[in-house]
Formats: C-alpha cells, structure tokens, sequence
C-alpha cells in the first residue's frame, strides 16, 4: 500500500456545485475511470467528469444504463485503475445486484447515490435521505458489511469523496457516497486542500503460484492483482477459496470467506468511523444527524443558545458499519435525543437499537415535496422536551 499526495492544484479557492466538488475530489483521489448513465440529481457528475477525465489521460464512458454502468466500473478497477460511477435511487436499485458481486469479489470502487424522493420515480427532482438501508441492505445477501459516507457541505464533498476512495483501496470493498438532492444542486466556495494523502491498492509481491493474489488465512485484507500485469488471475462471483477456485457446495469454505468480508471492515471500524461531535458536560438533550439536515441542526444551534438551551450534537458522516460505540457513549447522560431525518424515520431505528433505555429517542422525520427540515421545526422539539 503506497501513501502520496497528488492530484489537486495548491490552496486553488473554487465555487462548485456539491457534484461538481464530488467530480474534482475523485480526480483528486486518482480516479482515472468513470461509466454512468444520466440521472437527476446526479448528472452534473457525469458532465463535469466527461470534460475532465479525458484531459488528465482518464476515461469517461457514458453507458446504456445502471446496471452496465456498474459493471463497466467493476470490470475497470480489476485492470488497476481507480473507478466509479455515479447515479439516483432507482439507478442505485438496479446497480444492487453488481454491488454484491463486487463485495464478494473484493472489488475497489465507489458508488455516488445522490438521493431523491422515492419510492421508483417518485419526486426526481426532489431531495430525500431515503436510500439509507438500500445502501446498507440493498444486496441480496447482507452478510457482507459496506462502507457508506454522507456528506453535509460542498467542501465536504470534494474531501469526503477522496476518503471513500482511500477506503475502498485499503479495503478492497465497494464504498457507498450518499449525498442528497439539497448538497449536489447547491453551490459554495470552498478551498481546495493543498494536499491529501491518497491510499493506493496492495499489490501482490508474487506471480507465478497463486491464482488470486499472494493469500494467507491472515490476510483479512488480501493484496489485489490486476489484469494485464503477470498475475494468474481467477475472479468469481461464486464461493471461493483464498486462490480463487470456486467452491459452491462447500460449507466450511463459504462461512470462512464471508466471515472475512464482515471482518476486514468490522475489526477496523474505529479507523474507518467518521464523526463530528459536540457534547457539553451539562447537556440533556442531543440531536443525532447526518447529511443536509445537519445545516438545519446548525442553523437552530445559534436559535438554541438565544434560548439559553445548551444541547449535544452528534453528526454521523460514516453511517455503515453503524458506529455503535460512538452512538452509545453520545447517548450516555442524556435525557433526549432527536434523531431528524428527510425520510419516514430511518437511521433512528439503529439509534434505538444502540439505546440502553436510559435515553428517550425522538424521530423527527418529513418525506415528501423536497422541503428540508428546518431550523424552527427542530427547535420546537427540542423547546418541548425543555
């Protein structure tokens, strides 16, 4: 694994779109591939994307739909370059499929889902949060864990997107970005990082014997070769042993693969978890946010301290693994917490879940019409549970 800094120009300040800084921060993070098919609010990443790849020596493909798009993606990352695609809720539905072979092929690569109002077409040019277990769940087999991020700014999204790509080359996973429809379409200034470490895949040290890589039982991460460099290279889908031979009626074999899928994610979940905390030594109420509603949650902190109400905010940026720890300790010493989220109430269920019963956990949630959560509609909770 090779650590270095390339890719974006010195302290450069830029005004972009939340997709545009998304297209900038993979190129930055050495994205050299991108296949996708239009969707809103998504596209302004293929457009940008499709001027800037092939400038800098990238590929841009524009595919016939999602699922190809995907497996176009997959298909690049096993020829060594960093890959990715980028899409909306019923595009990422249809990508589900590929998203599990990738797991199981351990497959670098990241997934942009810029999340619009649903179910199926739904409000398409409307924001939502509600593809939050699709990302976790949406694959036919959930025994494998993913990594997901959730951005809350412009200059979030150009940095975070860097990181998911760190992540899936480190891991060698699929790595899920859930922005929303409020983050991708609005615009900000924002400074251009002078460097960023950049995470390079682990390449095998030996050709000739293996099939599938330089692989020992304690190995939870696996050196990743690539096509068209000398390696003797099986792929499969299917269960298979550490050289990559399929092994599809053996019991042992299969519980051990998938139970190093789940491991290499779930042993390193304390350097793969990313929070933003604030808790006051006096606080009893908390709010627990991810994503655009966390501007709202913001916004009504200034309103909160003209109230002389001293709140906890916890803000989840990493929501899959499901940082338990940190929600736990958040939760501990408080009374209530409010959970707001633009969709039916969600990611609350794994707030309950992480709950010792001590603490009252509260869904603010609103669906529908694209209308963010606001600042006043939090306060009047919170001033509630006063």
């Amino acid at each position: 694994m090779e650590d270095n800094f390339e890719g974006s120009d010195p302290a450069k300040r830029m005004f972009l779109q939340g997709n545009e800084a998304i297209a900038e921060g993979a190129i930055a993070a050495g994205c050299r591939f991108f296949a996708g098919y239009p969707i809103t609010p998504s596209s302004e990443i293929m457009h940008r994307l499709s001027k800037r790849l092939p400038q800098i020596g990238g590929i841009f493909v524009q595919m016939e739909d999602e699922i190809a798009s995907i497996g176009a993606v997959i298909g690049a990352s096993w020829t060594g370059v960093k890959a990715m695609t980028a899409t909306s809720g019923p595009g990422f539905s249809l990508m589900q499929e590929n998203i599990g072979y990738a797991a199981m092929t351990e497959t670098p690569c990241v997934i942009v889902d810029v999340m619009r109002v649903g179910p199926s077409t739904g409000q398409a040019t409307l924001a939502s949060q509600g593809d939050v277990y699709q990302a976790r769940y949406g694959s036919h087999c959930a025994d494998f864990e993913i990594i997901t991020l959730v951005p809350s700014t412009v200059k979030e999204s150009y940095e975070l997107i860097i990181h998911a790509f760190n992540l899936a080359e480190q891991y060698r996973t699929p790595v899920i970005f859930l922005s929303d429809g409020h983050i991708s379409q609005m615009s900000e200034t924002i400074d251009i990082p002078e460097k960023l470490p950049i995470v390079n895949r682990k390449k095998p040290e030996c050709k000739d014997d293996p099939i599938f890589g330089c692989i020992s039982d304690n190995d939870l991460v696996p050196p990743m070769p690539s096509l068209g460099e000398g390696y003797n290279v099986l792929v499969t889908g299917s269960t298979h042993d550490l050289k990559g031979f399929r092994h599809t009626r053996n019991g042992e074999i299969h519980r051990k693969l998938i139970h190093r899928l789940a491991d290499k994610i779930n042993h390193n979940i304390e350097k793969i978890t990313k929070i933003e905390e604030h808790k006051p030594t006096n606080s009893e109420i908390g709010i627990i946010s991810y994503g655009s509603v966390s501007r709202a949650v913001w916004e009504m902190q200034k309103l909160a301290d003209a109230e002389n109400i001293n709140l906890a905010h916890l803000r989840l940026i990493t929501i899959w693994p499901s940082p338990d720890k940190e929600v736990r300790s958040f939760l501990n010493g408080l009374k209530n917490v409010i959970v707001p989220e633009q969709n039916s109430g969600l990611i609350v269920r794994e707030i309950e879940r992480c709950n010792s019963g001590a603490t009252k956990v509260h869904s603010l949630s609103k669906i529908g019409g694209g209308e963010p959560i606001t600042p006043d509609e939090i306060l009047d909770l919170v001033v509630s549970l006063s």
